[in-house]
């Protein structure tokens, strides 16, 4: 899972010691790839591999499963019948095909301090008609979207774009492989998910009812701060040592790929500072180099452009008040500042001045730039600044600047 290089996200992940996890995600994946299996063929596979984005194929243990029969109302069980056929399913697994599959697995989040650490997550995986695709439900402890500015449509299950993207590819290898056609309704749940979300910003960010399904990589990178920091200091000290004259700090995987796209940085140029922007700052203040290229979503350095080093959702948050009056300094009228500063999220608040044609990326990352520069406190290292959306494309870029 972690990589051996000499730098870099895996070097730091490997210098903290501490153990990586799996996201909801992926755990998700696993149930639902199990229980889909179990669907056409009869049988739940235990343990069940599944292929992360980067190519890793963790297998998962089941905690619980469950093939049932349907019980069909007047007129439902012909229908149930033809789903079955449709998918090339036997005589033997038709009234299966006509019920449910249920498969449900632990998570495991390592050494990370997750609030659904040790949660079981359930997915429940009926047929479909040949043409529906696959649908997703909210079971019980899974939320529900309710306000605009997230990456889902308001009504949606909180199943975000990335998980979902791994169970239709997984149940699309499944159905190939079996002969189906791959149309199902997927439903996750997670037991006391309702309870842990309470932990968790999602009422704040009108997702009710439940947590989120959350992970890009699949993996959870565990963070303790003092092993976290300190594993950035190494990153910069690898960095130097190589005779990098150019490092950058991205807030994630896909914060990388867009450093690597734009600069063709190399692996031991990338630290993962993760939330301690000012972790990277103060040691390259101490440590300089001749550049440092910051990038991460508009909504974390959009807190870093407010003045804050970590940023960190329990200990720093969106300022869209701020983000109005960074609007206005790049002529927003008053009708869309008030409506940035009223904004549910920091997303939301950049597609409103996008559709307006202020360019709010642009303020942030400047204004996040001349941050970053004051922390230096005139060290001899240009900062230049890139601001990305959830799909990683660019939404807001800075010149560099030096003191």
């Amino acid at each position: 899972m972690v990589s051996e290089a000499k730098g870099g996200r895996g070097a730091q992940l490997k210098h903290t010691g501490l153990r990586p996890g799996w996201t909801t995600g992926a755990c998700a994946t696993a149930a639902t790839t199990a229980a889909y299996t179990a669907l056409l063929t009869g049988e739940f596979p235990d343990p069940v591999t599944i292929t992360l984005p980067r190519g890793q194929t963790p297998a998962f243990a089941l905690a619980a499963e469950d093939l049932a029969a349907a019980e069909p109302a007047a007129g439902e069980e012909a229908a149930g019948r033809t789903a079955a056929a449709g998918h090339g399913m036997t005589a033997g697994h038709a009234v299966a095909a006509a019920g449910h599959a249920m498969a449900a697995v632990v998570k495991d989040a390592g050494d990370d301090p997750d609030v659904t650490h040790g949660a079981l997550i359930r997915s429940t995986v009926r047929l479909l008609p040949p043409g529906s695709g696959v649908v997703f439900r909210a079971g019980e402890g899974v939320g529900t979207i309710t306000r605009p500015g997230l990456p889902l449509p308001v009504g949606e299950p909180a199943i975000n774009p990335v998980p979902r993207r791994m169970m239709r590819d997984h149940v699309a290898l499944v159905a190939e492989r079996h002969g189906a056609p791959g149309d199902v309704e997927i439903t996750i749940s997670v037991d006391h998910g309702a309870e842990l979300a309470r932990s968790t910003w999602n009422p704040r960010l009108g997702i009710l009812g439940g947590l989120s399904v959350l992970g890009t990589t699949g993996i959870v990178v565990p963070y303790s701060c003092s092993a976290w920091i300190d594993s950035i200091r190494r990153g910069v000290d690898v960095a130097r040592a190589a005779g990098r004259t150019h490092v950058a700090g991205c807030t994630g995987s896909t914060s990388e790929k867009t450093v690597v796209a734009e600069h063709g940085l190399p692996e031991d140029a990338l630290l993962d500072m993760g939330d301690f922007a000012g972790a990277v700052l103060k040691y390259v203040r101490r440590h300089p180099v001749d550049r440092l290229t910051i990038c991460g979503g508009f909504a974390k350095l959009s807190k870093l452009a407010a003045g804050h080093l970590d940023l960190h959702s329990a200990r720093s948050q969106v300022d869209k008040p701020f983000l109005a009056e960074l609007a206005r300094s790049g002529g927003a009228g008053e009708v869309l500042a008030t409506e940035v500063a009223q904004a549910n999220t920091g997303l939301a608040a950049l597609e409103l001045c996008t559709a307006a044609g202020v360019r709010l990326g642009d303020l942030v990352a400047a204004r996040a730039r001349d941050e970053a520069l004051s922390v230096l406190r005139g060290a001899p290292v240009a900062v230049d600044v890139i601001c990305i959306d959830r799909a990683g494309n660019v939404v807001g870029r800075s010149e560099p600047a030096g003191p």
